[in-house]
């Protein structure tokens, strides 16, 4: 719950001013809704860092707190899967959102796609604090699990951060025995193309090789394939997914359409709208 001295941009929702407070007002202001509950730790780290960023926006949109053990019919009306999950609304009409306690910078980014902060700003920029590493968002959601064996969120999580430190195997286990409910989760699905991808390189040379096979021949579409999947991993989406077109240019038919299927996949891993988009387009126009 936000309390008295909370400032007039944040506020909480509830089935009583939903209907004035986020659909109507949204027509005026961009409202964004972060989805969360008491017992959510991933929401204690997302929560404070929303508020921070509606002041630091000086208005540009309203956060609306909904939480949603005690607002559940709410959240089935927005489909609500998992939480944190954060919706942006403008218009009355559902702009964007993500799912998962993004890292300060990623949020801002969001935002910025659909948003500008109002003038007159009175705060500073909020300050980034110093991101979880891996390791220690694994030994946190363990031991959260521990504590809370039935909060099947968590292990989703897990799942996410052990993937992240390229626990294959692991994050794999966590993800099969995710219930039905969670299974269809955007970040599960994501974490599935993940694995899909990071199992092509089993038993694949090093990034370096890599390079030198396609400098030596740029027809070794085996060598390019794998580097165009070590490249995605390795954050260098854009320069992976060159690898992909490449091959989609001028081997289309390659391994039974294997560049189409990477770039595929790829695109249901990767968080920019924007870099997606592109993609997509230059894809469709080698096909089409």
């Amino acid at each position: 719950m936000t309390d008295a001295a909370a400032p007039s941009h944040v506020f909480d929702v509830t089935q009583d001013n939903f209907e004035r407070d986020v659909l109507q007002a949204s027509l005026t202001t961009p409202v964004l809704v972060d989805f969360w509950a008491s017992w959510c730790e991933p929401c204690k780290t997302l929560g404070p860092m929303l508020e921070s960023l509606a002041s630091e926006f000086n208005g540009a949109f309203r956060l609306g707190k909904l939480d949603v053990d005690a607002h559940q019919q709410l959240a089935g009306m927005f489909g609500i899967r998992s939480i944190p999950t954060v919706m942006l609304v403008k218009d009355g009409q559902i702009l964007d959102g993500f799912a998962g306690a993004l890292p300060l910078g990623q949020v801002r980014e969001f935002l910025l796609r659909h948003l500008q902060p109002l003038e007159g700003v009175a705060d500073e920029p909020v300050a980034e604090a110093p991101e979880e590493s891996p390791t220690d968002a694994i030994a946190r959601l363990q031991q959260a699990i521990a504590a809370e064996p039935d909060k099947p969120e968590l292990k989703l999580d897990l799942a996410l951060a052990l993937m992240r430190v390229g626990n294959v195997t692991s994050a794999q286990a966590e993800l099969e025995a995710l219930p039905a409910n969670l299974a269809t989760d955007a970040r599960a699905v994501r974490l599935r193309s993940q694995l899909e991808l990071a199992r092509a390189l089993d038993g694949a040379p090093d990034l370096a090789t890599l390079r030198q096979r396609v400098a030596t021949d740029p027809a070794d579409w085996a060598a390019r394939d794998l580097l165009g999947v070590r490249l995605l991993l390795e954050d260098d989406a854009a320069a992976g997914l060159d690898q992909f077109l490449a091959i989609l240019e001028k081997a289309r038919d390659w391994n039974d359409g294997a560049a189409k299927k990477r770039l595929l996949a790829a695109f249901a891993t990767l968080d920019d709208a924007e870099l997606v988009g592109r993609y997509r387009r230059r894809m469709a126009s080698l096909l089409f």
